[in-house]
Order: structure tokens, then C-alpha cells, then sequence
């Protein structure tokens, strides 16, 4: 009688863990159709532009980073064994070289100035340089960053990072510990390969990868409320410009003063400055 008490339980369980499964399987409460919430983001507008001045760039830069400060322009490259730091005349674009000793396997990234330092991401070393902008015969100290290093900004508080994903981060400068994070998205989804940063009036600039289109991102929800167009920018001024397919769009500088922005590329031979005009 035992046995048979035992085994009309057994049965029973299995009956009740069947009936379970089949129902979470058959009802639509359960299935997640998709993992990205949905969000109400208006399309984003066309920012319209001219351009106003050309300089010449350094076709070997594979440029990562690219920031004005005091009247010039700070450059950040990458690759191995040619990463390296340096000033731009804004008038000639001539260039001097100001930090280039690391190790053969850095490959180094985005940069930004806040107060007296510059920082430099890697890669994929998972090391942030940060040097005084006074002084270049050495970096200052170091920080660990586990994730890529893609490209940075600031926003006069935070270091803005991108990480190649849609996602931005905003770290503490003084211990680079992640206090913020948004995930940028456009009426279409999320936006993916975010890279080079600037910040500019409030809003976040930043060129994707292999795209020619400059993304204007609002940092306090992440969605993109402006679209520059740079389509065929550097055939246009450069017909012989030959695309390699590694030698995009990556660098925007702000200057401030004059209202003026600076956008290359990727060993692109011009650095174009840039204003914005009226809708």
C-alpha cells in the first residue's frame, strides 16, 4: 500500500511539473521578446555646417584623440609601436611630438584634458595614462580600466568614456571609478561602435566607427537629438584620398573661443575646421 501511495505521488508530481512547463512555454507573459526596452525617442534633427578653413594633417597619424587647448590642437594615435602624444598648430598644422616612449604593445586611444592633466586611454591594455599638461617627459601615474578603451571627453566634472558598445561611461577623474552610465539610443535602437568624444554645449559628440555621420547625444537620458552628415567630406576637398577601410572619420576638437570645430580622420591628410550653421 506504501509502494502504491509513493508511486501515485510520483505521478502526480510529474503531471503538475509537466503542466508547468507546458504553460510557461505557451504563454506569451513569459517569453521575453525582446531584451532592449522600448523607448519613445523623438528622431533626431540635421545639424547643418560649413567649412571655413583646411590645415594640413600627418597622413602616418592614425589619429584616436583630438582635443584644443591654450589655441592648439592635442592629438592622441594609435597602433603599436606608434602611439604617441603631440601638438597641432591650428594656423599651419605643423606638429611636434610631445610623449611617444611606451611599451611596443600600447595602442593608444582617446584623450581629453580636465584642469592640469591629460588622460590617454589604451585599447585594449587596459591602461589610462594620465600626464600633467605642463610636463611630458613622463606620465604622471596610472589607472586600470577593464573594459576597451575607445574614446573620452569630459565634461568639466566626469571623464566620458566609450567602450565600442552603446553604452557611456562617466568616470571619476580621481579614481577612475564608474559613477554614471547611459546607454545611447536613437529612434532606431541602440547606437553601437561609439568612439572618438567631444563635448560641446551641454551635449555629447561622437564619431561611430566606420560610419561617416557625427552622433549628438543628450548625456543625461543618452538619446541622440542631432545627426552630422560628413559624407564624402575628405573626397571632396581630397579626390585622390584613397579609402582603405581603416581610415575613417575619427577625431573631433572643440574650440570654444572661436567656435570652431575640427574634424579628420584616421591618417587622413586635412583637418578640417568646421562651423556650425542655423537650421
Amino acid at each position: 500500500m506504501l509502494k502504491n501511495r509513493k508511486t501515485f505521488n510520483q505521478l502526480a508530481c510529474g503531471i503538475l511539473l509537466l503542466s508547468l512547463v507546458m504553460g510557461a512555454c505557451t504563454n506569451p507573459s513569459n517569453v521575453r521578446e525582446n531584451s532592449v526596452p522600448e523607448r519613445n525617442v523623438p528622431s533626431p534633427h540635421l545639424i547643418r555646417y560649413s567649412v571655413v578653413d583646411k590645415i594640413t594633417h600627418d597622413t602616418t597619424a592614425f589619429t584616436q584623440g583630438l582635443v584644443v587647448y591654450n589655441g592648439d590642437l592635442l592629438e592622441g594615435t594609435g597602433q603599436q609601436k606608434r602611439t604617441l602624444i603631440r601638438t597641432i598648430d591650428t594656423l599651419t598644422g605643423k606638429a611636434k611630438t610631445l610623449y611617444s616612449t611606451y611599451r611596443n604593445d600600447i595602442f593608444g586611444e582617446g584623450i581629453t584634458v580636465l584642469g592640469e592633466k591629460l588622460y590617454q586611454l589604451t585599447y585594449q591594455n587596459h591602461v589610462v595614462y594620465v600626464f600633467d599638461i605642463k610636463n611630458f617627459s613622463e606620465f604622471e601615474k596610472t589607472f586600470t580600466w577593464q573594459r576597451e578603451g575607445w574614446g573620452c571627453t569630459t565634461d568639466s566634472t566626469s571623464i566620458i568614456l566609450s567602450d565600442g558598445t552603446a553604452s557611456l561611461f562617466f568616470v571619476n577623474p580621481n579614481s577612475f571609478n564608474v559613477e554614471r552610465e547611459i546607454t545611447v539610443v536613437d529612434d532606431k535602437g541602440p547606437v553601437v561602435d561609439l568612439n572618438e568624444l567631444e563635448y560641446i554645449d551641454g551635449y555629447v559628440y561622437a564619431n561611430r566607427w566606420h560610419s561617416d555621420t557625427i552622433y549628438k547625444i543628450d548625456p543625461h537620458t543618452g538619446h541622440v537629438v542631432g545627426l552630422m552628415h560628413i559624407d564624402g567630406l575628405i573626397q571632396r576637398y581630397k579626390p585622390d584620398f584613397i579609402d582603405t577601410g581603416e581610415n575613417v572619420l575619427n577625431g573631433i576638437a572643440w574650440d570654444q573661443r572661436n567656435k570652431t570645430l575640427f574634424i579628420t580622420g584616421k591618417n587622413w591628410p586635412t583637418i578640417f575646421k568646421i562651423k556650425f550653421t542655423p537650421m
